[in-house]
């Protein structure tokens, strides 16, 4: 019974965070020069740390570190990001709730996770496909129409400068400033639920660093 209850007490509270986090304004930088993530970021339950001025996971397990910002639809994001293994699997989550993560027991059953927003994969799946997205990460599988692609791989070690924008419906990625996958959403995602940014992973030992977010 106290566990039921326990639940339902952090269901109401991710609720509330969520709509209460402030509005993206005119940007918002991180470098994580510091020790601690800090207030702006709320952590899911993954080993997310700060080492050496960036922003550290290994095995996040799909539990997101969401960014306490509530973005419009039209956005500007760019990080850095480095793989630390041949794994590869470098991952944001754009437009998504703020709040939503894989469970435990979703993990340890090996199901396949539906985030709430669009998902940017670079060298998934052990580094053999990169796509773009909506939710359900798998969709590559189901529909030869998902923006996907088998190279380049990731190169460990490596810092890969991304930009993504959104306008309305259309998602541009470019990494190292050459195009990447783009896709024109007939349905696009908006309003509540879908205008958060947020790091995620599986198993692979990654960093990002110089994060900017920017309204279009």
């Amino acid at each position: 019974m106290w566990r039921s209850w326990l639940l339902a007490l952090g269901f109401v509270l991710f609720g509330c965070h969520q709509r209460g986090d402030p509005p993206l304004g005119r940007g918002f930088t991180d470098r994580f020069d510091r020790s601690a993530l800090g207030p702006d970021w709320f952590n899911t339950g993954g080993p997310w740390r700060i080492v050496d001025g960036a922003l550290e996971v290994d095995h996040a397990h799909n539990h997101a570190l969401w960014l306490r910002r509530r973005l419009p639809r039209d956005v500007r994001v760019e990080l850095d990001c480095t793989a630390h293994s041949a794994d590869g699997d470098l991952k944001v989550e754009l437009d998504g709730d703020g709040k939503s993560f894989e469970s435990d027991e979703a993990v340890r059953r090996d199901l396949i996770y539906t985030a709430t927003g669009y998902v940017f994969i670079f060298g998934g799946w052990h580094d053999q496909l990169s796509t773009l997205v909506k939710q359900n990460e798998h969709a590559w599988q189901l529909d030869r129409g998902v923006p996907a692609r088998q190279s380049p791989r990731v190169t460990p070690g490596r810092s890969y400068h991304w930009v993504i924008e959104r306008h309305a419906g259309r998602l541009d990625w470019w990494i190292d400033g050459q195009p990447f996958l783009a896709w024109d959403d007939p349905e696009p995602l908006e309003g509540p639920g879908h205008d958060h940014f947020g790091f995620d992973g599986w198993e692979s030992d990654v960093s990002f660093d110089n994060l900017s977010i920017t309204p279009l």
